[in-house]
């Protein structure tokens, strides 16, 4: 079960965990499998939902007049604030 991992004593004793941010608060997060001597991956916070969805579309080359009628059509949410 999940619920196991989450509580299993040698990921603690190993340093496995990491608090990250999200929009809603910080949350355990558990470190990717290699370790590298010396290396401490990066863990940088999850975005909001629909945080890049503009600037994605864009580097897809969808223009911004298309984004808007997009949105205006709801197949892409508004844009994150």
């Amino acid at each position: 079960m999940p619920s196991d991992v989450i509580a299993h004593p040698h990921l603690t004793a190993r340093d496995r965990w990491r608090r990250i941010d999200t929009p809603h608060g910080p949350v355990p997060a558990l470190l990717p499998p290699p370790v590298i001597s010396g290396y401490d991956p990066p863990m940088g916070a999850i975005p909001a939902l629909g945080q890049h969805t503009e600037s994605v579309l864009i580097e897809l080359g969808i223009r911004e007049d298309e984004i808007s009628a997009l949105r205006a059509q709801g197949a892409v949410a508004p844009a994150h604030r």
